[in-house]
């Protein structure tokens, strides 16, 4: 059953799915995947598009692709020349999506279609952000379990599951700079900003065709590095002065004791030592680095939030020509 595409969105409370799915060499995927969608917007309560983006694919995958949107009206390509990593491939296909709802999901298969109407559900609940929560037997369950549990100690988020598929306002990645793999921290960041958030279980079954991407083993020490630099990013930055400043009156602290402790050994115990005055002139010097640090990152965060603000207003404004526009051709 084909769909066709609105030119606009209606208001706000009408919800319009985009169920945005990057592929790299997942020709022998593609057919089912779209298949398998055409069904779920059949029964579906929502109109919704797919938007399929070929991430640089080696194989047939992008023919495929262009094959099904052929067959299928709901279908949208994107195509890059080259790999460019999962990030970048939603951020085109957020880019080209018309909804504003979008969903993430994989291209190979593992999660099906028919569990996207309940995570929209939620979504007409009132959450801004529902996760899925993996259900089944998985060969990267153990780490994924570490990832979760380190995950939800730094970042106090209280779902089960951080890494799966995802189903969000579009207004949340409007706000958000992702950089290279961050899309994996969206529910903290979006927590951090105050949206509400929640899950629903989805099954997670084995994949029928191709290879994971995901078997190196660096990925384990890189995604800890993220979550750490996630962390910094949502907690620190915000404030910065105090966590350098912090660090600098602790300097200054011991060097200040450092020298009374001098002081006394050398005038009333009598025995001098020079090692003291480099360890105080160093930590002295180290606190006035921090500082230093404390205010330029001040600085940094100030212009970040003024480019926040302005993009904000500019998002703004092109919804307002939008849904004028919209209203004009109702007219």
């Amino acid at each position: 059953m084909d769909k066709t595409l609105p030119n606009q969105i209606g208001s706000s409370d009408e919800l319009f799915v985009s169920v945005v799915i990057p592929a790299m060499n997942e020709s022998g995927n593609i057919e089912e995947l779209c298949e398998l969608f055409d069904e779920m917007f059949a029964s579906a309560s929502f109109p919704g598009e797919l938007v399929l983006i070929n991430d640089g694919s080696t194989d047939d995958t992008l023919q495929k692709i262009q094959e099904q949107a052929r067959r299928y009206s709901f279908i949208r390509v994107c195509s890059h020349s080259r790999n460019r990593g999962l990030t970048a491939a939603l951020q085109t296909g957020f880019a080209a999506a018309q909804g504003n709802v979008y969903v993430f999901y994989p291209a190979d298969l593992q999660f099906l279609p028919h569990d996207i109407p309940a995570m929209i559900e939620k979504i007409r609940e009132g959450a801004d952000v529902v996760t899925g929560w993996k259900q089944g037997k998985y060969k990267k369950r153990f780490v994924s379990s570490i990832y979760n549990v380190l995950s939800r100690m730094i970042f106090r988020t209280k779902v089960h599951d951080l890494n799966s598929v995802k189903a969000f306002r579009s207004e949340i990645v409007e706000r958000m700079f992702l950089r290279r793999d961050w899309h994996r921290y969206l529910v903290v960041m979006a927590a951090e900003e105050g949206y509400v958030i929640d899950e629903v279980k989805v099954t997670l079954y084995p994949r029928q065709w191709g290879a994971s991407k995901f078997t190196s083993i660096w990925r384990i020490p890189i995604g800890i590095l993220d979550m750490l630099a996630v962390k910094f990013q949502i907690s620190f930055l915000k404030k910065p002065l105090m966590l350098f400043g912090g660090a600098a009156a602790f300097c200054f602290l011991l060097a200040v004791l450092t020298a009374i402790y001098a002081f006394y050994e050398r005038f009333v115990l009598g025995v001098g030592n020079r090692a003291y005055l480099f360890l105080i002139m160093l930590l002295a010097g180290v606190g006035l680095g921090f500082f230093i640090l404390g205010l330029l990152a001040e600085a940094l965060t100030g212009i970040r939030e003024e480019i926040g603000a302005t993009r904000e207003s500019l998002l703004a404004i092109v919804r307002d020509r939008e849904n004028s526009k919209s209203e004009e051709r109702k007219d």
